[in-house]
């Protein structure tokens, strides 16, 4: 079970015998912990081993990174806050909860973005380090002292701990020490096994332990063998691990110049007979327009992962956000029908790769996986899956084109036609991103473009055909149904579950593919007084200067939602730079019920 300290933890100082036997250990269902300092003093370091260690001992768990949106701020500012929040349960944890219960701070000022944030409970027990408040700069403690001021507002239990003195006894330079005087802290509270932690610290600091190669890789199960990659935040942190352990298993990761030409290696690796994909965030996607263009109209498998990112433009770089869905589904110039899917939970990343793999061989066309950085950075436990032959690509057909086979051999009732790959005795045709007709000849004459446009839509309307409805959340009919994508699944069916048990009728339903949509959905619709969406994307509220139903932006899965089924989908959506919390979408479903509905 989760273990936590009684309300009034013993102090730091403490004789280690004399602290261990005044030490009251609680049971408790759940607790949420954070971990905050100055970049570089390895908060998200320690978070992540104390959130891995958790899991390794039963408890569920649910990490998010805290980042600056900075590469190198300045040190003790509020806005460079740098950390981790690892929250643990008895049971099964899907989301990162509303408020931390406990928080290590390495000093006042990253506490106090936390505080302005409103991301602590009242009650949050505060492990602080003491020696800013008598520190010899006098600025400093005029800072600690207003600091602790505006803290005061809150209920928050202090609790001084002499982190840079206890370092000081062991290394020279503290800095490179607090963050496992940190997680030594979090250990001998929540009873964590040492162990294990020792273990932990050898595979994320000597990178000799073979059980790091069983971690969560969420592309090398999926039969993919080239990772073409240029660095952007936060989709870096998945592709640095690949380049760890990628050529283990035969693959290869290329960092290429830019983004453009990372699209145009994965496509021509892909074109070759491989299927390779490209992994990015927003902008990156952008840039890569062209070349997903040229996959489309080529016909030739990709997949594309877009770990999406706070925008426009830069945006925010280190935050969550859910604003490239239309991108990812529209932003082609032309008709360039292809798959879009987005998986909701840590699980679902490292499973849907396989699936985006042999869907885009089989379609023959690009597939964009929507992650994002809550996603892309946390740590959740799963079981561990057992290997299947179908994850694994099979080796292309090399075998002699059949005499007359055409490189476009459309399938009228599918759309779909072999794949002829280099080196096929027979196979040789000339590729190119121009309008062609089934013998990839340049034709501009109106049958031919319609002919190909045709056949590129059918094949998802053929795959649409092939989906399952989904699956709704709670009862098949109500006063309000919430549907999301993405991260938000464990947040959402947290709140419609509290909103349950207070006798709301509300169900939720989650979408996992986006582009062609899951069936069935204007049939789970209409049996619903409201639908509305949840996302971590921009709208317009209802009530804001000179906004109307006619020109009022919405959600961008309400926009879709209400493009393909006629029903009038509302939303509710914030932009934070952070994961929602279970509360705030509990209020929103309590402002949002129909007029009249039941309790």
């Amino acid at each position: 079970m989760t273990t936590a300290p009684s309300p009034s933890p013993p102090a730091s100082a403490a004789a280690p015998s004399e602290a261990r036997r005044e030490r009251t250990v609680l049971s408790l269902p759940e607790h949420t912990v954070e971990i905050v300092s100055d970049p570089g003093e390895g908060a998200q370091k320690c978070g992540q081993i104390f959130g891995r260690v958790s899991a390794k001992m039963g408890n569920g768990v649910w990490t998010v990174e805290i980042i600056p949106a900075e590469i190198q701020p300045p040190a003790r500012q509020p806005s460079s806050a740098s950390g981790n929040r690892v929250r643990i349960g008895t049971g099964p944890v899907t989301n990162w909860g509303d408020h931390a219960n406990l928080v290590v701070a390495f000093n006042e000022q990253v506490l106090l973005h936390r505080h302005r944030l409103d991301a602590l409970a009242k009650d949050a027990i505060i492990l602080i380090e003491n020696m800013w408040a008598t520190h010899d700069d006098p600025d400093i403690r005029q800072a600690w002292t207003d600091a602790m001021e505006e803290l005061g507002s809150a209920s928050y239990q202090f609790v001084p701990v002499p982190m840079e003195e206890e370092c000081l006894a062991v290394i020279d330079n503290p800095r490179r020490g607090k963050n496992m005087f940190a997680l030594g802290l979090l250990a001998w509270i929540y009873s964590r096994d040492l162990e294990k932690i020792k273990g932990l610290i050898a595979q994320e600091f000597r990178k000799k332990a073979e059980a790091i190669y069983d971690t969560n890789v969420t592309l090398i199960a999926a039969g993919m063998e080239l990772c073409a990659m240029y660095p952007i935040t936060p989709a870096t942190s998945a592709s640095h691990h690949l380049s760890d352990i990628f050529e283990r298993f035969g693959g290869v990761v290329h960092q290429a110049e830019d983004e453009i030409a990372a699209v145009g290696v994965a496509l021509g690796a892909s074109f070759a007979g491989k299927v390779a994909f490209t992994i990015t965030s927003g902008p990156g996607l952008a840039l890569k327009t062209e070349f997903i263009g040229l996959a489309i109209m080529t016909e030739t498998p990709l997949v594309v992962v877009d770990v999406q990112r706070g925008g426009p433009s830069t945006g925010l770089p280190t935050k969550v956000e859910q604003g490239d869905l239309l991108a990812a589904i529209f932003g082609q110039p032309g008709d360039a029908p292809h798959v879009v899917l987005a998986p909701a939970t840590m699980e679902e990343c490292f499973l849907c790769m396989t699936t985006a793999r042999r869907v885009a061989e089989a379609l023959r066309t690009v597939v964009i996986v929507l992650s994002d950085a809550n996603l892309a950075t946390g740590v959740q436990p799963f079981p561990r899956p057992d290997p299947s032959e179908q994850w694994f690509a099979q080796p292309p057909d090399l075998a002699p084109v059949r005499e007359g086979l055409r490189p476009y051999d459309w399938d009228p009732q599918r759309g779909v036609s072999p794949r002829v790959v280099p080196g096929q005795p027979g196979g040789m045709f000339t590729a190119t991103g121009l309008s062609h007709d089934e013998w990839s000849h340049v034709g501009y004459t109106p049958d031919v473009h319609e002919r190909g446009c045709r056949m590129r839509s059918r094949k998802l309307a053929v795959f649409q055909q092939m989906l399952k409805p989904p699956v709704v959340n709670g009862e098949p009919t109500g006063d309000l149904l919430v549907v999301g994508w993405g991260s938000t699944l464990g947040a959402i069916e947290e709140a419609v579950g509290r909103a349950r048990q207070e006798g709301l009728a509300v169900s939720s339903l989650h979408l996992r593919f986006l582009s062609p949509l899951e069936p069935g959905l204007a049939e789970i619709f209409r049996r619903f007084r409201k639908v509305m969406t949840i996302e971590i994307n921009y709208s317009d509220d209802p009530g804001d200067p000179f906004v109307t139903a006619e020109n009022r932006r919405r959600g961008q899965l309400a926009w879709l939602l209400r493009a393909q089924t006629l029903v009038d989908v509302d939303c509710w959506t914030r932009v934070p730079g952070e994961p929602l919390r279970p509360g705030q979408i509990l209020q929103a479903i309590h402002d949002s019920m129909p007029q009249g509905a039941s309790r």
